[in-house]
């Protein structure tokens, strides 16, 4: 069904893999609109709790965008470019599951703005993580520029934006860009435990708390304080909540029907 992604459902998450690896996994056309139609499915599914996107082989998550594509771009070609681009991983930050990004090598340009539009990101030993467009004479065009000056210090954005300089996994960790690092033949198997322990949750719980912490970036703070009441009260409306009360009493582990 897709020609440069791979999907594999287990305990209630989904796996998908960038498969490209004679591009190193970069990104083109094609595989954005594959994209698209895959995490818009997998937000439907209600048996999907949780999804982890990475890159196949053991070198690359995403080596950026196709350069040979963008090379042939004008300004009014270059504008749609990025506008789906930017589309689809606004679909993948809005999405009512999270998104875990399992970056297992080079991430890089459009890889890296990939792994930012994720909820959140775990690397292995040998990741790196860079903006190098301006060694192109061009710029982020993914939201790279938006995503990593919100998302770690913004004197850490513009030197790695400006620069162009690639950091390893390490540096990541110490600048926030990703969570955790992990030994490089752990690294799914990490990340599935994490994502199975999400997936087990009340997914009406789980979609709200992805609302209420992205509503951070986006209104003040008296505002985001009013939208976690409306979402907490609407919360106790649902069968799960019930559940979840009741098995907390009564010493038992919750089985929650996502309701």
């Amino acid at each position: 069904m897709y020609n440069n992604l791979l999907l594999e459902i287990k305990n209630n998450s989904a796996f998908i893999m960038v498969n490209r690896p004679d591009k190193l996994n970069a990104l083109n056309s094609e595989t954005i609109d594959e994209m698209k139609v895959l995490f818009n499915k997998l937000d439907k599914d209600d048996k999907i709790g949780c999804i982890i996107i990475t890159g196949s082989g053991e070198k690359s998550f995403i080596a950026g965008a196709d350069i040979a594509e963008i090379n042939k771009l004008d300004v009014i070609s270059a504008k749609s470019f990025s506008e789906k681009g930017q589309l689809v991983f606004q679909i993948i930050e809005n999405l009512s599951k999270p998104v875990i990004a399992a970056v297992n090598g080079y991430a890089l340009g459009g890889g890296c703005e990939l792994a930012l539009a994720c909820h959140f990101r775990y690397a292995s030993e040998n990741a790196k993580f860079g903006q190098p467009e301006i060694n192109l004479g061009i710029l982020p065009g993914y939201g790279g520029t938006q995503r990593l000056a919100r998302l770690i210090n913004t004197g850490y954005a513009n030197e790695m934006i400006l620069t162009g300089n690639i950091i390893d996994a390490n540096e990541a960790l110490r600048i926030g860009l990703v969570n955790k690092v992990f030994p490089q033949n752990e690294l799914l198997l990490r990340v599935e435990a994490i994502a199975s322990q999400i997936a087990s949750k009340s997914a009406s719980a789980v979609s709200s708390i992805l609302k209420a912490i992205k509503s951070t970036n986006e209104i003040p703070l008296k505002a985001g304080l009013e939208y976690e009441v409306s979402l907490f009260s609407l919360s106790l409306g649902t069968e799960d909540a019930k559940e979840g009360t009741s098995a907390f009493l009564e010493k038992r582990k919750p089985v929650f029907k996502n309701k």
